[in-house]
């Protein structure tokens, strides 16, 4: 055989015609429903994700990447032998299969067949692949969550007065270029067409900055505050940390915000005319020198869905920066939540910091406790886990090793499933909490039950005043007195504090009542034995000498 040319069908020119209606037309295109986009992140969740993402990282990498199946196979041997995709996934034959797969799906778009000498080679090329514009926005997105911190991001307020400058220097441009326009300066006014649109770009760049990072920023805060496994240091510096933090953030924006709000109030009065201006620039892509004609279809130039404007090109664009700033009937600006998300989050953040570091309230989760519990177990052996479970919960078996009480009828082999009921509080059983909930209600006079108190404590007075003057009648002469219950109960009192005052047996001590004027002293004396006589039998007191005396009484 000869060597033949390569197939025409593989080298013409795409038109129009052939752009909507060859193989291009995979995964979500064609369709009307956008929804069909989100396929593109079926890769994702494949099971060969790793080396998808590989390949996606592969065709991103580089601009123009027109790539075939031999050069991704043999990048893909790279990345296998450093361990970054499975073993097998540089094969040509599974390399295909990605690549045909990630066509179906939308991320790739199969262009040309690869060029070709002879026959034989024709019957053995592929096709080779372009990545779509989507699709890279996709990966783009997936490189960011995958190398981002989980932590809190950083918000940059410096954002804020740039943005009141931008708008700013946007008005005083658009002024500019209307007295130049009336004055016939053509090239003057081209160049402020410039730089109204670098300012017009850059100020919807730093917004979108701004704003993405205040929403990643509240994200995190939200996801903080509502754990409860956070142990005490931690959250005291989540305290000192977010709560300095979000009150700055929010006083910045707050400051900011007013003269923002000016602004974009006298630039809606000429939006028409900046909207004009930024349409009207020479190089802009809307014009017809911008983007080459289709020779196969008249019509306009650009089609809607082929273009994506710049930021701040559209009215809707506009629409968007003042209500993040200005709120509307039914609908409040993104400043006003960003105050209320504030006042929660420092509400809860508070609370969280009372209740661990609270005495009385409930207990704090133990949900980190737990998770080391869970792994703990599951390293276990199972003769290891029935050990670890005693230890960890303690449910012992029961041991009785003393009676019961008189007042429980249980008997000690009866289980306490079959026992009597423990009453429970409705806060613990409902809620867990131990304290008393609900108003303490006053208390209410009652003359009677006063009165009754009163006589009461008039008959203990009378009672004790009888029993001293029993002890001090009886004070030379203990053994042979006859003292009542009372004046046993005093001079006992006595007794105990007198010995209490001692350091050691030897030394002496004493005790006195300055109310009664009772003076009672205590001294070791061998040999000797005090006697005390009462109704209830005599005291002896071995090796002891006691002396009771009356003073003075403080009355």
């Amino acid at each position: 055989m000869g060597r033949v040319m390569p197939s025409q069908a593989d080298h013409t020119p795409r038109t129009e015609d052939d752009l909507s209606d060859g193989p291009a037309e995979t995964g979500f295109r064609g369709s009307d429903d956008p929804l069909t986009r989100l396929g593109l992140y079926s890769y994702l969740t494949a099971r060969e994700r790793r080396g998808y993402i590989a390949i996606m990282r592969l065709f991103t990498s580089t601009l123009l990447a027109d790539l075939g199946a031999g050069e991704v196979a043999a990048a893909l041997a790279e990345a296998e032998r450093r361990g970054e995709v499975e073993p097998g996934e540089s094969r040509l034959e599974t390399v295909v299969d990605r690549l045909e797969q990630l066509a179906k799906w939308g991320n790739l778009v199969p262009g040309r067949r690869e060029p070709v000498a002879t026959i034989a080679e024709f019957t053995q090329s592929r096709m080779r692949y372009q990545v779509s514009k989507l699709a890279t926005r996709v990966q783009r997105e997936v490189d960011g969550v995958l190398a981002v911190a989980e932590g809190a991001r950083e918000v940059s307020r410096e954002l804020l007065p740039a943005i009141e400058q931008g708008l700013a220097a946007i008005q005083h441009t658009v002024g500019e270029i209307r007295t130049v326009e009336r004055s016939g300066a053509d090239g003057t006014a081209r160049r402020l067409r410039e730089d109204l649109a670098r300012h017009v770009t850059t100020l919807f760049l730093q917004h979108d900055e701004f704003a993405a990072a205040v929403r990643d920023f509240y994200a995190y805060l939200g996801s903080v505050i509502a754990r409860y496994d956070l142990a005490p240091a931690e959250m005291s510096g989540f305290k000192h940390m977010l709560l300095e933090y979000v009150e700055l953030i929010a006083k910045d924006v707050l400051r900011h915000s007013e003269p923002i709000v000016d602004r974009l109030g006298a630039l809606e009065r000429c939006r028409t005319d900046l909207l004009d201006l930024l349409g009207a620039r020479g190089d802009d892509l809307s014009s017809s020198s911008a983007l080459p004609r289709f020779a196969t279809r008249p019509g306009p130039a650009v089609q809607p869905e082929l273009m994506e404007r710049a930021p701040g090109r559209r009215a809707s664009d506009w629409d968007g920066l003042a209500d993040w700033f200005v709120g509307r009937p039914g609908r409040p600006s993104e400043v006003s939540a960003l105050r209320d998300a504030t006042s929660r989050a420092i509400t809860a953040l508070l609370t969280n910091v009372k209740r661990v570091s609270g005495v009385g309230g409930v207990d704090p989760g133990r949900r980190r406790d737990l998770l080391t519990l869970a792994s703990w177990f599951d390293e276990a052996s199972p003769e290891a886990a029935h050990d670890l479970y005693t230890s960890a919960f303690g449910l012992f078996s029961a041991r009785h090793l003393a009676l019961c009480n008189e007042d429980d009828a249980a008997a000690p082999d009866r289980s306490w499933a079959e026992g009597a009921r423990v009453r429970v509080d409705v806060n613990v059983g409902n809620r867990g909490e131990r304290a008393a909930t609900g108003r303490i209600h006053p208390v209410t006079e009652d003359p009677l039950g006063r009165a009754a108190l009163l006589q009461e404590q008039e008959q203990r007075r009378r009672r004790r005043d009888t029993a001293v003057g029993e002890l001090a009648a009886s004070a030379q002469d203990l053994a042979s007195a006859r003292l009542s219950g009372d004046a046993l109960e005093i001079f006992c009192e006595l007794l105990a504090l007198a010995g209490a005052s001692r350091d050691t047996p030897a030394e002496g001590g004493i005790a006195a009542d300055p109310i009664s004027g009772l003076t009672l002293s205590v001294e070791q004396r061998r040999g000797h034995s005090a006697r005390v006589g009462s109704v209830l039998g005599t005291l002896e007191l071995r090796d002891t000498e006691v002396r009771l005396e009356l003073t003075e009484p403080m009355r």
